[in-house]
């Protein structure tokens, strides 16, 4: 006659003494996931739900306007109103088009300066590396407020030179906002990026340098060569952040316009769903964030996907 008992004992079944711990860790992993989990719900997912949800409705005003609006039903209307929208429309393009400008150029300026700091004839590193990083050490509100004083029509010294040449310049008309707010978020964010650049660089095994260097390869061609490349998740992860912060943009508009009022309250995307809320438009700037977020997840998705494609084709 067979007996199964041990069997099932040894195979771990239940009853055996390996089914019972592994039970045992099972619950005290779940024990300490669990305040993580229920603040990731309530803190995280419960908002992203609700906003789904207001984005759903739409409220009505009867009359004169002058009882509480009523609140109703709408399925995707508020989508389809916010893409008819076209100040909400322009907002989004113009956001797109400063980061398309904006990112490379000062992706390209942290590159430049992480490599001089890396190369080993740079003088002073220390000095420079802070001096590089102080603009994003300043907060980003007095940092916008500096450079609102230095484009303000009455009391720009770049306006004022230019006249010197006989040149007008006016830092604030309709056509130079989105190159001074660039400039802006080039100006703080650049000795950011710098850092984690140089970060990846110091990593880099110096023995590859060397060998480069023995090889007579030039310093040019060593950073073309072998840091650049080997520095590639840094520069897609310095994009990623770069793509999500310029969705985000409002700090540097919002300051700028108190020298410039001729910037519209629906500049940027965030500027137009906080007018709704001010309105008291509650579902419809909920519809706008979403439409925001959607966006900025097609964006850094999609950046990370070609970015993986291409390096497989490599």
């Amino acid at each position: 006659m067979t007996s199964y008992a041990p069997q099932a004992k040894a195979a771990g079944g239940p009853g055996s003494p390996i089914s019972w711990h592994t039970r045992q860790r099972s619950r005290t992993a779940l024990l300490f996931l669990a305040p993580f989990a229920t603040l990731f719900l309530c803190m995280y997912l419960a908002p992203i739900a609700y906003t789904l949800y207001q984005s759903l409705f739409r409220q009505k005003r009867d009359g004169l306007g002058l009882s509480e609006p009523t609140t109703t039903f709408a399925g995707l209307a508020n989508y389809a109103q916010a893409m008819g929208d076209a100040g909400f429309r322009d907002s989004l393009l113009r956001v797109l088009l400063i980061g398309a400008v904006q990112v490379p150029l000062m992706l390209g300026t942290a590159l430049a300066l992480a490599l001089l700091l890396d190369a080993r004839r740079t003088l002073f590193k220390r000095f420079f590396r802070l001096a590089f990083f102080l603009p994003y050490a300043l907060p980003g509100v007095i940092g916008a407020l500096m450079w609102s004083y230095l484009v303000a029509p009455e009391l720009s010294p770049i306006s004022a030179i230019a006249s010197h040449f006989g040149l007008h310049l006016d830092l604030t008309t309709d056509g130079m906002l989105a190159p001074v707010v660039g400039n802006m978020l080039t100006w703080g964010w650049t000795g950011y990026n710098m850092l984690i650049i140089y970060a990846a660089l110091q990593a880099i095994p110096a023995e590859l340098n060397e060998a480069a260097r023995m090889d007579g390869c030039s310093a040019f061609g060593i950073a073309w060569r072998i840091k650049i490349p080997m520095v590639r998740p840094a520069l897609v992860l310095t994009t990623v952040f770069s793509i999500i912060g310029t969705a985000q943009l409002y700090n540097e508009p919002s300051i700028l316009r108190s020298v410039a009022p001729n910037l519209s309250s629906d500049y940027t995307p965030i500027f137009a769903a906080y007018s709704s809320v001010n309105s008291g438009n509650f579902p419809y700037a909920a519809t706008q964030s979403v439409i925001l977020a959607l966006l900025t997840l097609v964006l850094s998705f999609g950046f990370l996907k070609f970015v993986q494609r291409k390096g497989a084709d490599l």
